[in-house]
């Protein structure tokens, strides 16, 4: 795919907010035929600018009462650790992103549980059970004025 335009940057700010909307409510919205947005739309998958399409869940909806941004650091700065904190991480429901970062700590995680208790279960006896855990600070969320993924 050749380089982006200002109408592939709406296209795709339109479909990050809602992207079950008719291809003909899109073009409207960007301003091009149908046929024309269409052709782009699928461009822009072919090329791997748009990866899935996904559903947008409410978490109050489902029982999560409780988000939390966990800083991780590693005791030990090896490939193997990491890789198996990784599996573990993967492997917990709570864990709702998982990133590997620079700075003071290796891993910034997103966790979403029911409740305080139930993240203090997933703090003492997953995360705290992991020998390559070093350090954990937790920043719980109150409020999330700016948020696109909803």
């Amino acid at each position: 795919m050749s380089e982006m335009d200002q109408i592939d940057r709406r296209i795709l700010q339109a479909l990050s907010r809602d992207g079950r909307q008719s291809n003909l409510a899109l073009a409207e919205k960007v301003g091009l035929s149908p046929s024309a947005c269409l052709r782009r739309v699928q461009a822009l998958e072919k090329a791997g600018v748009i990866t899935g399409y996904r559903a947008t869940i409410s978490p109050e909806k489902t029982g999560v009462g409780f988000v939390a941004y966990l800083a991780v650091g590693l005791n030990r700065h090896t490939k193997a650790s990491q890789e198996s904190f990784e599996r573990a991480m993967a492997a917990a429901p709570e864990v709702r992103e998982c990133h590997n970062i620079t700075g003071a700590v290796e891993y910034l995680l997103r966790v979403e549980t029911r409740d305080l208790a139930a993240y203090k279960h997933f703090h003492t006896d997953i995360l705290g059970a992991l020998p390559q855990v070093n350090t954990l600070t937790t920043y719980m969320v109150i409020a999330s004025p700016v948020d696109h993924r909803k």
